[in-house]
């Protein structure tokens, strides 16, 4: 017996634990970053491309490997995805920018449209009013051109009921 629960204890500690990022119910896009440890830049111009040809939205999410609040985020997804998955489906691709939170906001840069822009740039040129800060998770909901569709909310606790998450896929301000 005392063997028999050993081995089941050692099976337990061998199950691999549930990957960081955006649930695969949800069929994203995940880009892991170049240029790693002097920068991460992520190269979005495959994911631009392919939403325009699809007709679809991006919803961009940054998230570092080791963040709890991300976790907590991916985990309400997981937990909703039978309501919340079809309609990302319909009209949007989920693009995973994986980082950790070792990254400084001055070290991420974001590639499309054959130019390299930093975070700063980047924020700066969609119009993001959330400045230069970086805080995950971090969503941006953009078009095929990489045009901002709406201010989004950062940080712990945001969009994480599903009435709030549908209001941000419908777009509703």
């Amino acid at each position: 017996m005392a063997a028999w629960a050993c081995t089941l204890g050692l099976a337990a500690l061998a199950l691999p634990a549930r990957a960081a990022g955006f649930p695969a119910a949800y069929e994203p896009l995940v880009l892991r970053p170049s240029g790693l440890p002097e920068h991460a830049e992520f190269d979005l111009s495959a994911a631009l491309e392919r939403a325009r040809r699809e007709h679809k939205r991006l919803y961009v999410y940054l998230g570092a490997d080791d963040c709890r609040y991300c976790r907590r985020y991916e985990a309400f997804l997981e937990q909703h995805a039978r309501e919340l998955a079809p309609h990302f489906a319909a009209d949007w691709l989920v693009v995973d920018l994986r980082s950790s939170l070792s990254v400084r906001a001055d070290a991420v840069f974001l590639r499309f449209d054959g130019q390299r822009r930093s975070f700063a740039e980047f924020q700066s040129d969609i119009g993001d009013e959330r400045g230069h800060f970086l805080v995950y998770p971090h969503v941006w909901v953009l078009d095929g051109r990489a045009r901002p569709l709406m201010q989004m909310p950062v940080g712990t606790g945001t969009f994480q009921t599903v009435p709030e998450q549908l209001e941000i896929l419908r777009l509703d301000r």
